[in-house]
């Protein structure tokens, strides 16, 4: 069984708004979530103590969803509470992935679905940060900007092109000729340099040191920060890095910082790059991961530190699946 929420309001407490409100949030429900009304097993409204002429629960019958169980709470008063508000839960009997619904002044009550907003994940490497972030993406139908991803193809380019990446003057000059684009194919993130699809060649170990190095130049950070403004301000985004609270998106709406202890974060990278075919060593992994910490966490521009208004997440002894929702839960008691 899912449960389908929803929310509207309504101009005026009488028969007519209650009933047009109702109709117009149930028929949006069931649009979007491509229902059968034989599937909706039960409807559950609750409204303000504002509305008090006429039953929501009957303006659904009224409405044509007189197949199902319907019931009518009044909310007790909430001081500076949403006026004329209308909220409903839809429970259905079908396997889907849950589009809520929240209408005209109640939009104001879900900034997680409606409307542009974005999600600061940082923290250290392999903390699980790009995990939970992709996965965040997913559950809430919006897109993942994998800025990692951008300083990585940066960095390739400079290691291709035989330039030191500790070289800023010469690193500088680089940049002027790259082009980096990012596109999204089914959902998923392609990095393209220059033309060329380099998503998973930019994962390779020697590349995210090099990263590490080449993210610390201003001329390459505020040319990377301002695409990822960019993207950031026309759609709602989950975004993963080092600086994404702090500097990136200041004004983020949700932000989390993960971290974990440097033994488990290197075991996370060896099983991960492993998995695809590398040959790696398991210490000199932590002992890279643990440099790589020093070198994001002293840099001079935007270095790896928690924003004071995030969220602190120790990932050492969760799983995915709890860390998703334990940032979902923190996520939902700030709306």
């Amino acid at each position: 069984m899912v449960v389908i929420r929803g929310a509207t309001t309504v101009g005026h407490d009488d028969k007519e708004s209650i009933q047009s409100g109702v109709g117009e949030l149930l028929e949006q429900i069931v649009s979007r979530n491509s229902l059968l009304r034989d599937e909706i097993l039960s409807i559950v409204f609750s409204s303000t103590s504002d509305i008090h002429s006429y039953y929501p629960a009957k303006a659904a019958r009224e409405a044509g969803f007189s197949g199902c169980s319907l019931f009518s709470a009044q909310e007790p008063d909430i001081e500076g509470g949403l006026p004329l508000c209308i909220r409903v839960m839809l429970f259905v009997e079908k396997d889907l992935t849950p589009h809520h619904v929240y209408l005209h002044e109640a939009t104001s009550l879900r900034k997680d679905i409606v409307g542009v907003y974005n999600i600061a994940i940082d923290g250290p490497a392999g903390s699980g940060k790009s995990t939970v972030a992709r996965a965040l993406a997913h559950d809430y139908h919006i897109c993942y900007l994998d800025t990692g991803a951008m300083y990585r193809a940066c960095a390739l380019a400079a290691v291709g092109a035989g330039v030191d990446v500790e070289d800023e003057v010469a690193v500088s000059e680089l940049m002027h000729n790259v082009k980096l684009e990012v596109v999204y194919e089914a959902d998923v993130q392609r990095t393209i340099l220059n033309g060329k699809d380099v998503s998973e060649e930019i994962r390779r170990p020697e590349v995210s040191m090099a990263a590490s190095a080449i993210s610390k130049h201003p001329s390459v950070r505020m040319r990377m920060v301002e695409k990822q403004r960019e993207i950031a301000a026309r759609m709602s985004c989950v975004l993963d890095g080092r600086d994404i609270g702090t500097f990136v998106l200041p004004d983020a709406e949700f932000k989390f910082f993960l971290t974990a202890r440097p033994e488990v974060r290197a075991k996370r990278r060896y099983d991960e790059l492993t998995a695809k075919g590398n040959k790696v060593d398991l210490k000199a992994l932590q002992e890279e991961i643990l440099r790589r910490d020093k070198q994001d966490s002293t840099r001079a521009v935007a270095p790896l530190r928690m924003a004071e208004d995030a969220v602190l997440v120790d990932t050492s002894d969760m799983t995915v699946d709890e860390v998703l929702a334990y940032i979902k839960h923190a996520i939902q008691e700030k709306i």
